[in-house]
């Protein structure tokens, strides 16, 4: 069985995964030191489950018997204003939706890495919703209030 798809989509999942959550990371440490503690730790949080998701593909990658590639560093700069992070976060998770779903014609011959890549696929649905959920409760309590709620 060829798998010269699942091998490159993994390995780039992982590293463009990984280079995400370290941004997260420091997201969420930048959050905290603003004193948005809850919106901090949400993001420290989210971190820690998508660095799961690149061990489940670096996992895999082994199985596979290919030693990933790794190619993570690229230049990033923290939004310091909230909401300014949410927009541009979930400019990103749509595109990323977008792309996972793109790959998985790719991966139907492996169901092994298809199904990861749906259950992340999944997780990703959702982070997407959470920031369609936070900018529009926004509009209806007003970034003040929301700003509260992350304190």
């Amino acid at each position: 069985m060829d798998f010269t798809n699942t091998i490159q989509i993994s390995q780039m999942i992982v590293n463009e995964l990984a280079a995400s959550a370290f941004v997260h990371k420091m997201q969420g440490q930048l959050f905290v030191s603003q004193g948005f503690k809850s919106l901090g730790q949400k993001y420290i949080d989210h971190y820690n489950e998508e660095m799961g998701w690149v061990e489940k593909y670096t996992d895999r990658l082994f199985d596979l018997g290919c030693v990933p590639e790794i190619n993570v560093c690229s230049k990033a700069k923290l939004i310091e204003d909230p909401k300014a992070y949410l927009e541009a976060d979930l400019k990103l998770q749509r595109k990323g939706v977008e792309d996972l779903l793109k790959a998985m014609p790719a991966l139907a011959c492996d169901p092994t890495t298809y199904d990861i890549t749906k259950a992340y696929l999944l997780d990703e649905e959702e982070d997407l919703y959470w920031d369609e959920e936070q900018l529009a409760l926004i509009d209806k309590i007003g970034l003040q209030n929301w700003l509260v709620k992350q304190l």
